[in-house]
This record gives C-alpha cells, sequence and structure tokens, in this order.
C-alpha cells in the first residue's frame, strides 16, 4: 500500500535508505580483536599481491626501451600479464574494507585523524585505479583490431609500450598520496596504546621514503634511481610490521576499550 504523505520514516527504514549493509553493520559491531585480525590478512593480501603485479609482472615481461621484445613478451605470455592485471585489481578492492577496518580501529585515537587516514587511502586507491586502466591499454593496442591498420607493427608496438613507461610516472603520483595515508596512519599508531609506538615511528620513515623517492622521480630522476634499494626497504619493512603486528598479535583490547570509553567522555 502506497505510504500515506506526513508518515513519519522509521530509522530502520531510514537506514535502509541510505544503504548501510550488513557488511558495515557487522564490522561497526566485531570485537576490535577480530577487526584486527582481518586487517592484517587483508594487509598481507595487499602486499603479496604487489609484490606479484607491481614486482614480478613488470620485471618478468617489461624490457626497459625495447617496445619490440616487451610487445613480444606480453604477446607470448598473455595470461601472465593478465593475472598481473588481476592481482592488482584484487589489491583495490581490500584497500576499501581495510580502510574502513582502520577507521573503526583508529577513530578512538583521534576521529579527524582516523579520517584524514580513510581520506589518504581512498583518494590513493582511486589514483592507483586509474593508473591501473592505462595497463589495459596493451592488450587492446597488440590485440590486432581493424582500427590499427593504419599503423604499421613497430607503430602499434610503440603505442603499446607507452602505458607501460608512464606506468612508473603513475606510481609516483600515487605514492605521495599513500605517503600522506602512511604519516597519518603512523601518527595514530603512535598515539595509540594498543599498538607498539615502533610500529608508528617505521610507518612515519616509510612515508618519508616514499615522499623522497617521487619529488626525486619528479625533479631528478637519475638520482631517484640510485635511491631505490634505499626506499624500497624503509617502507615495505614499515607495512609488513603493521600487517604482521595486526595479523598475529592483534590489538591490546583492555587498552582499546579504555581509549574508547575516553573518546566517549569528550564527545559528550
Amino acid at each position: 500500500m502506497k505510504e500515506q504523505p506526513g508518515a513519519r520514516i522509521k530509522a530502520h527504514d531510514l537506514q535502509q535508505q541510505t544503504g548501510d549493509s550488513q557488511v558495515m553493520k557487522w564490522i561497526a559491531e566485531a570485537s576490535p580483536q577480530r577487526l584486527a585480525r582481518i586487517a592484517g590478512g587483508l594487509y598481507l593480501i595487499i602486499i603479496v599481491g604487489g609484490f606479484f603485479a607491481i614486482g614480478y609482472v613488470p620485471a618478468a615481461l617489461v624490457v626497459p626501451g625495447a617496445a619490440v621484445a616487451t610487445a613480444h613478451n606480453i604477446q607470448t605470455h598473455e595470461l601472465l600479464y593478465r593475472l598481473g592485471l588481476a592481482a592488482h585489481m584484487l589489491i583495490l578492492v581490500c584497500n576499501i574494507p581495510l580502510t574502513l577496518i582502520f577507521y573503526e580501529l583508529f577513530k578512538v585515537v583521534n576521529r579527524r585523524l582516523a579520517l584524514l587516514v580513510v581520506f589518504f587511502s581512498l583518494v590513493g586507491t582511486a589514483i592507483e585505479g586509474a593508473n591501473l586502466l592505462n595497463q589495459f591499454a596493451p592488450l587492446m593496442l597488440l590485440g590486432g583490431g581493424h582500427y590499427l591498420n593504419v599503423f604499421t607493427p613497430e607503430q602499434v608496438q610503440t603505442l603499446a609500450y607507452l602505458p607501460l613507461d608512464s606506468q612508473a610516472i603513475g606510481y609516483d603520483i600515487q605514492q605521495v598520496i599513500y605517503a600522506g595515508y602512511l604519516l597519518a596512519a603512523g601518527y595514530v599508531v603512535f598515539r595509540s596504546t594498543f599498538l607498539p609506538r615502533t610500529v608508528g615511528v617505521l610507518l612515519a620513515i616509510g612515508a618519508l621514503s616514499y615522499l623522497t623517492y617521487s619529488f626525486a622521480s619528479f625533479l631528478a630522476p637519475g638520482f631517484a634511481a640510485l635511491l631505490v634499494p634505499y626506499i624500497q626497504a624503509p617502507s615495505g619493512l614499515a607495512e609488513l610490521s603493521l600487517c604482521l603486528w595486526l595479523l598475529v598479535m592483534g590489538v591490546n583490547v583492555s587498552r582499546w576499550e579504555k581509549q574508547e570509553n575516553r573518546s566517549k567522555e569528550i564527545r559528550s
């Protein structure tokens, strides 16, 4: 029956209208220890997926400066290239619930800083998704569509190499945003009493490493290439330490609850 004008909307109906899913409700009601373990598992998927999609696949298929050889590798090992894209997409998908869980865990420390973590993470994910879209271009160009007949095979191979060559630039741009995420996350971890402060310091160092490398790439690419071994270690160690601590140790629940009660008192 059609609802009469002026009828009151119940809170439950309003909640459904705003699209509040059962998943979000479950996350809000889950214990901090369970959320921490899930966050650690998601982070582990992101790290392993990143090693495969961003590390192994490009190193195996892309020959720097050689468009013909790179095109041949992609055509010969197309499944591997597509698996790399699929793994990268999985990273983006995992980033979203991980961001929501981080907000639930860290809002008891500082709600505004927790929102800053969410903002940087989601913006970085959006930029990374746009960069990933360009990585499908080589498959389209090398697929041999009839509209490519105006180009010679060498020209098509060069066009297919261009998105791969620009991937590094897109990576540097997204890392500037992710550096903001790591700085904000490092600060709230350091301020929290339920996670080790050492992890927060490592996250801040990893953020500074990302910023140093990215801006060095913009200003002096040759110098940035020399920094690669010194940048990957601290940033990788920072995120791996947070991942493993959440997955294995979780959080100190009593301290988390104490901070939650304190934040409720401040808001009231």
